[in-house]
């Protein structure tokens, strides 16, 4: 029991300080944060301004500018995505290289597809753990631990 009052003091000591000094702490991070909301929240608010649809329910304009410029260069480019898909596979698959010539480079062409595959997916899940926590808080970090997929 001594040796549990010893911890529980120390703990306590420990978190002293902490509270005392709390207000009179900012760090670096919450002085930047003030500086671009000082600044910088009109252009955040104008750009992601959202339409509200129903009850707590909001749509970003952002999204929509996106599904505009989708279909703008969908309809300039010719529907280059659907038109040249053959190609694409042609060159994963290395149709077009020459294996008599020794051609500069130790990457294939699939090496290099899925490294970049790989490294776009890699960022989409870092991105959105941060955006999880971001929206969600903390208990989206309890979900994420408890239902890994």
């Amino acid at each position: 029991m001594n040796v549990f009052k010893r911890v529980l003091f120390f703990i306590a000591m420990l978190c002293i300080p902490s509270f005392s000094f709390a207000e009179e702490i900012v760090g670096i991070d919450q002085k930047i944060d003030q500086f671009f909301t000082n600044y910088f929240a009109w252009f955040a608010n104008m750009i992601f301004y959202g339409i509200k649809i129903e009850d707590g329910v909001t749509f970003p304009l952002i999204v929509a500018w996106l599904f505009v410029a989708a279909i703008v260069f969908t309809f300039y480019f010719g529907f280059v995505q659907f038109r040249r898909i053959g190609l694409a596979i042609d060159i994963v698959r290395g149709k077009f290289s020459n294996p008599d010539k020794k051609e500069p480079g130790e990457v294939s062409h699939f090496q290099a597809l899925t490294t970049a595959l790989s490294g776009t997916v890699g960022l989409g899940n870092i991105a959105g753990v941060g955006v999880a926590l971001s929206i969600g808080g903390a208990g989206a970090t309890f979900w994420m631990i408890l239902l890994p997929q």
